[in-house]
């Protein structure tokens, strides 16, 4: 009888008994928090996930990804041990944010152009944080701060790539994904293996254009479905934890370990609110009482590295799609997390010259942020071409200096 109380499945039932009575106590609060939660998901994420959940179905099934992947090969496999097309997925989850890199690559791994190791390295690093968001609602919202933007994206990317180069040594003993013949280096110039590359997909995937555009739109409204009800179902359970008094013990102990830090005890709100859900994580961060702007942002980046519970649920909602595994991924949130904390005073000193003109530009976004579907489009969809821009100029550099170098000119 013991071993049945204390199986996996035993405490998840007695967790959702205990969720179920706290929302019998708190049904008006846990009603609010429901709706916050909706409008997170139908101001933010909708606009900022739809179009490009659906831009990657079409673009997948035209060949696209893959004349990207032909592009960014020289880069991403000496650098990260990851197929040329992860750069592509790189690009995108940057550009759009959680959790369009994991979607990404489980849709690589179903078609066999990444291994367990590579997918698990590749959506490590490319699970983060969208532009408009960190700008938006976190800096400008959260902080009132426009400034800190440039802070808090090159301590969050900067970690996310940093985690990239160490996650190259995660699965080393595993066989590396085998380049397809479009990609061999006496094909030709890397531009014409790229077209040949597109070719090659496009012919296996075969679809018609209305046949791909209608399963490219089911799939990504279930997956918006998915995300959606997740970012509601933990926003009503951290408000009925809260109210019950549930988590008191945690944000006591927290305060002691801070007080021990000389860390501002106030700050132990973000830690446990993010540690749930990173909308909540970082506004807490933001509107903590009498704390240094520097330990409020190093706590910003911790929280929008890490994910939330929220986040991390989506992200195993689509690793259960694959033989990709959880743990790699858990572990590499909290190594992100880190990474970003300890970037945020590395770099504070010396990006102030480009906050104090980053300062002058974005003026209009210190009045507040307000969602607004036009502007979360536009400026994710500038975010994924400055980001495949980057990645093209370093694979074509990396590429003409390894057709150099053999010949010691």
């Amino acid at each position: 009888m013991l071993r049945k109380l204390i199986h996996p499945v035993g405490w998840t039932a007695a967790a959702a008994l205990f969720l179920t009575g706290l929302l019998f106590f708190y049904p008006f609060p846990s009603l609010e928090a429901a709706l916050r939660g909706v409008s997170i998901w139908w101001d933010v994420l909708f606009p900022a996930l739809f179009p490009f959940f659906l831009i990657s179905e079409l673009m997948l099934g035209f060949g696209l990804v893959h004349f990207f992947g032909a592009l960014f090969d020289p880069l991403m496999r000496p650098l990260f041990r990851i197929p040329g097309i992860g750069g592509f997925v790189m690009a995108m989850g940057f550009a759009a944010g959680y959790p369009v890199g994991a979607r990404l690559t489980a849709q690589l791994w179903s078609q066999r152009l990444v291994n367990r190791e590579e997918g698990e390295r590749l959506v490590a690093m490319t699970t983060s944080a969208d532009p408009i968001f960190l700008i938006g609602a976190v800096s400008v919202g959260f902080f009132q701060n426009a400034e800190l933007a440039v802070v808090l994206a090159a301590a969050h990317y900067g970690g996310a790539v940093l985690l990239g180069l160490l996650m190259r040594f995660h699965g080393s003993r595993a066989p590396a994904t085998e380049r397809s013949s479009s990609l061999d280096q006496e094909a030709g110039p890397l531009l014409k293996r790229a077209f040949a590359s597109m070719h090659e997909a496009r012919l296996k995937d075969g679809r018609p254009l209305g046949l791909m555009l209608q399963e490219a739109v089911s799939s990504s409204l279930r997956l918006m479905y998915v995300v959606g009800g997740l970012v509601v179902f933990f926003s009503v359970v951290m408000e009925a934890l809260r109210l019950s008094g549930a988590l008191a013990p945690v944000y006591a102990s927290l305060q002691t370990v801070f007080q021990w830090l000389a860390v501002p005890g106030a700050l132990a709100d973000a830690v446990v609110n993010g540690f749930f859900e990173v909308t909540l994580g970082a506004k807490a961060a933001g509107q903590a009482a009498a704390s240094p702007l520097l330990y409020k942002a190093m706590l910003a980046a911790f929280v929008l590295s890490w994910g939330g519970l929220s986040v991390h649920a989506q992200i195993a909602s689509l690793l259960h799609q694959t033989n990709l595994r959880y743990v790699p991924f858990l572990v590499a949130r909290f190594l992100h997390a880190v990474l970003a904390a300890v970037l945020v005073p590395i770099v504070w000193t010396p990006l102030q010259p480009v906050m104090a003109v980053w300062s002058g530009t974005a003026g209009d976004l210190s009045v507040g942020y307000v969602p607004d579907w036009g502007r979360t489009l536009a400026g994710s969809a500038t975010a994924l071409l400055l980001v495949l821009a980057v990645l093209m100029l370093l694979s074509v550099l990396l590429c003409f200096l390894s057709r150099r170098t053999p010949s010691g000119r």
